[in-house]
């Protein structure tokens, strides 16, 4: 076994993957750039190095770099966690030829599997089946266009060499095919630097199954059950468990030797996942869609179904040893189910957020875990992947898991940042996932439901309280007695308090109810009712939802109007970075044309003119940093358009 392990990965993945060389007895060594000098992962590792400024391509994708520190602590292997270069085979035969034990598959079976177009054709020729599609590599846009046709509508265009959903365009009618394919291989450049396309029959309500699978390099290789990760916003998993209610033993079994058989044929050795499209309305039919060779963000699952430590099998397997079990002593007791806990705002379309983490709960108990890279005071950018944690339940049955799952969202507090918490515990108890009826549309025709877009009576009363609060005297002096809130008015009856806040819009609230503000905590009672929230300075947050309620000021928001009459002011959506400025000061424009493109966690958005006019205003430039809310540019209606909207 080694002595030291490099972790070359930063946020929950490298904190979790410390954790198991912790109680393995190896030293660990993390990494990280200059926006993480104090992130969690470097407070818990042995050693930390620093490896660049913040932006990945300076520092987390740099391979020369990481091979240095390896290099300087003496690490004899480096895990890859995923993400970044976790599945790069230029960066694991790197770490070969440096010396190091890259823990995880070797460089040919990364670039064989990372290659859609090849790692079908190799498991086709090991008898796995396969999703009907498009063969052959290279392919012109008039062959996709007929292999196409030839399968049938609809069909999915998906970049070779590609992950994550990004790219992947689904295509229902057959007179728009060119210019789908035209932009598939345009966000497929963007996105992976390869516009290589593959098209596949597109199969209406699939379910999304998955294989883990473990090799050693002696031959051996087991399969440890499935998981199911049906539940998926725009090709992202959200929601994942173990075992899948869908399959039985028979099933489970075939489909599990099928995962082995995918393996097997490029020459496997480690962890890795097989992933496979279900029909839900008969699930023997499956199809192999792709290979992923490294760690899966929802291996917990299988670990809590399995007892089983998939990071410590990693190591022990690239150390050479061999695996110390059987398939036939493969046992699923229970179930599992994990939620990713990530940086958006559910109510602006899910927009990345950002900012510091003021206030941190993070849930524990029974049958409850919490896999994290967050601490109180940590800053969340716009530079990395938004996911912050995973939350994952275990009990003895799927009831239990969800429930105690719910009851863990709802427990979960990150105060400072947005966080779709909220979201997944409402998700979790929608009847058709309760009922286990799952499909990879499930959540976007269910999603309008599912966001909590109206901000409660409770939260403006909560913050009102908090005000009253500060404003009330404090020992045993004198006291202003203009300052304490009474509502006495010279002249005239009382007047409540009325505080003027925003969350969205802006809102006059008179408190009516009753409160108590202790510490961190604010209880209001409304109708009869009693509702209690966390605080932590403008925020609120209850059952998983978080509120930045902030002081309205009607007068300077008059102001500003008056300032910007005639002109529309356009902001920020997120907290990022600008990547595209298309105009400058003085330039007409029509309405609809794109102006700017703001980019955070790996997301673009385009910022455009709401109307025809000239920009009068341009307060950015390629590679400024805004907050969410900022005004960007300013645009100065023509004189027709100001006449229409008046």
């Amino acid at each position: 076994m080694f002595d030291t392990v490099l972790v070359a990965n930063r946020g929950e993945i490298a904190v979790r993957v410390v954790r198991t060389l912790r109680a393995m007895g190896v030293r660990s060594v993390a990494v990280f750039s200059d926006a993480d000098a104090d992130a969690r992962h470097v407070r818990e590792a042995d050693e930390a190095v620093r490896i660049g400024p913040a932006p990945a391509t300076e520092s987390y994708l740099s391979v020369e770099r990481l091979l240095e520190a390896a290099a300087r602590t003496g690490a004899q292997a480096v895990h890859p966690g995923y993400g970044f270069l976790a599945e790069n085979a230029g960066f694991a035969r790197a770490c070969e030829e440096a010396g190091l034990a890259f823990i995880g598959p070797s460089a040919d079976a990364i670039a064989l599997m990372g290659d859609k177009i090849r790692a079908k054709e190799t498991v086709k020729a090991a008898g796995v089946p396969v999703v009907p599609g498009s063969s052959g590599s290279g392919l012109t846009d008039e062959q996709l266009a007929g292999a196409a046709r030839e399968i049938g509508m609809p069909v999915l265009l998906k970049p070779s060499a590609g992950g994550g959903g990004k790219g992947m365009r689904l295509v229902r009618d057959e007179a728009v095919l060119a210019d789908e394919i035209a932009a598939a291989r345009r966000e497929a450049r963007a996105s992976f630097g390869d516009d290589t396309l593959l098209v596949e029959r597109w199969i209406d309500r699939p379910r999304h199954i998955e294989i883990q699978v473990l090799a050693d390099g002696h031959g051996n290789v087991v399969h440890l059950g499935e998981r199911e990760c049906s539940l998926q916003r725009r090709h992202q998993k959200v929601i994942e468990e173990a075992p899948s209610v869908l399959l039985d033993e028979a099933t489970r079994a075939a489909m599990g030797e099928a995962a082995v058989q995918a393996a097997r044929s490029c020459g496997y050795r480690g962890a890795g996942t097989v992933e496979f499209i279900v029909p839900g309305g008969d699930p023997s039919q499956y199809y192999f869609m792709e290979m992923n060779t490294r760690l899966q963000v929802e291996h917990p699952v299988t670990e809590l179904v399995t007892g089983l430590d998939l990071v410590e099998w990693q190591l022990r397997v690239a150390a050479g040893e061999r695996l110390g079990f059987a398939q036939e002593d493969v046992r699923l007791t229970g179930h599992a189910i994990e939620a990713r806990l990530c940086a958006e705002d559910p109510a602006r379309g899910f927009l990345p957020s950002g900012g510091t983490v003021l206030r941190l709960r993070e849930p524990e108990g029974d049958g409850v875990r919490t896999d994290s890279g967050l601490s109180e005071g940590t800053e969340v950018g716009s530079l990395y992947d938004p996911m912050l944690s995973k939350v994952i339940a275990y009990g003895p049955d799927r009831e239990t898991a969800l429930r105690r799952l719910r009851a863990a969202l709802a427990g979960t507090v990150t105060l400072g940042v947005q966080t779709n918490a909220g979201f997944l515990r409402r998700l979790l108890a929608h009847p058709a996932v309760v009922a286990g009826e799952l499909d990879t549309g499930l959540v976007e025709r269910e999603v309008d439901g599912l966001v909590a877009t109206d901000v409660p009576e409770a939260v403006y009363e909560a913050a009102a309280a908090v005000r009253l609060d500060a404003l009330r005297p404090r020992g045993d002096g004198w006291t202003d007695p203009f300052s304490v809130p009474s509502g006495w008015r010279m002249g005239g009856e009382p007047k409540a308090a009325a505080f003027h806040l925003r969350v969205t819009d802006p809102v006059e609230h008179t408190p009516r109810g009753t409160h108590t503000v202790t510490g961190d905590r604010v209880t209001v009672t409304l109708d009869g009712v009693r509702h209690t929230f966390h605080r932590a300075a403008d925020w609120l947050g209850r059952d998983g939802d978080a509120w930045h309620v902030r002081d309205h000021d009607p007068v300077a928001a008059s102001l500003n109007r008056s300032a910007h009459a005639g002109a529309d002011s356009l902001t920020a959506p997120m907290p990022g970075t600008v990547t595209v400025v298309k105009v400058a000061v003085g330039d007409e424009v029509s309405a609809g044309q794109s102006l700017l493109v703001v980019e955070a966690m790996k997301m673009e958005h385009v910022i455009s003119a709401p109307h025809a006019g000239t920009v009068a205003e341009l307060d950015v430039a390629p590679g400024t940093t805004v907050a969410m809310d900022q005004v960007l540019a300013v645009v100065a209606p023509t004189d027709d358009t100001a006449e229409e909207t008046a």
